[in-house]
Parts: C-alpha cells; sequence; structure tokens
C-alpha cells in the first residue's frame, strides 16, 4: 500500500530554518507530483510548493516565495521543503501530498508534521 510520511518538524525561533522531508513508498514516484501544503490553526489547509514529477518546475505561495525550497530526490522517493527566515505566521501543520500526474485520483497524503516558530 501506498505510505507517505512527514518528518523534520519542530520548534524554531524567528529568523531560524527548518528542512522537512517527506519518504513515499509502494507507488512510482516519478509519476507523481509532489507538493507541501500547510493548516494552521482555524485557518484552511493551503497549497505552500509543488514541484513537478521530473522535478523541472516548482510553484509557490506568495507568501514563502524566496524563503522556501521545495526538492525531490528520486532516487529516495523523498521531497524536500527547506524553510529559511521563518515567521510566526509560518507555524502549522505541514502536509505531504503527491498526486499522480496523469490519474488524479491517485492522490496520497501524509500525516503531518507540526512547524512551530515562536521566540
Amino acid at each position: 500500500q501506498v505510505q507517505v510520511v512527514e518528518s523534520g518538524g519542530g520548534l524554531v525561533q524567528p529568523g531560524g530554518s527548518l528542512r522537512l522531508s517527506c519518504a513515499a513508498s509502494g507507488l512510482t514516484f516519478t509519476n507523481y507530483v509532489l507538493s507541501w501544503y500547510r493548516q494552521a490553526p482555524g485557518k484552511e489547509r493551503e497549497l505552500v510548493a509543488t514541484i513537478s514529477s521530473a522535478g523541472g518546475n516548482t510553484n509557490y505561495a506568495d507568501s514563502v516565495n524566496g524563503r522556501f525550497t521545495i526538492s525531490r530526490d528520486n532516487a529516495k522517493n523523498t521531497v524536500y521543503l527547506q524553510m529559511n527566515s521563518l515567521q510566526t505566521e509560518d507555524t502549522a501543520v505541514y502536509y505531504c501530498n503527491a498526486r499522480h500526474r496523469v490519474v488524479r485520483s491517485y492522490d496520497y497524503w501524509g500525516q503531518g508534521t507540526q512547524v512551530t516558530v515562536s521566540s
């Protein structure tokens, strides 16, 4: 069965950095578009960043553009989110999503990892 597992969350001070990882198994990783979403308390889940199946194209939410970087290692079936210059507004549960590039119903989510930015 397909598993998507995030790691790397934690508590960090404003201005600090964290790197999230998401490992996927049970699927052909190179056929999947990978995304990071986040959901803050009382808010809707929002798209943070997306990377294409081959890794050549990335897109970011305006709120994180220039601070966050999404990347993938297809040999390790892993996608990363490098988060720099973290702000208190970045506090949220971060979720990894894997969606097949053709069959959109093949859509898998991880359980989420908490990121808290606080002094």
